[in-house]
């Protein structure tokens, strides 16, 4: 088997081993800062991105309760 489709394979059996867990949502970042190799999961209880701005309670556009005057 060649280099790349090695790393096809182990891409395959990462996304395989993910949903056999029930995993329901999923989101890929390389990032050039973690050691080759070395996976940083997070987990988020609701269905918004992980990261986003609902998610870190950022919100800029959700609108403001009414207010009785």
């Amino acid at each position: 088997m060649k280099p790349e489709e090695k790393e096809i394979e182990d891409i395959l059996n990462i996304l395989d081993d993910f949903t056999a867990r029930g995993e329901s949502r999923l989101k890929i970042q390389a990032q050039e800062s973690l050691p080759q190799g070395q996976v940083e999961k997070r987990y988020h209880l609701g269905r918004c991105d992980v990261g986003s701005p609902w998610a870190r309670g950022q919100a800029f556009d959700v609108l403001e309760p009414e207010r009785d005057e």
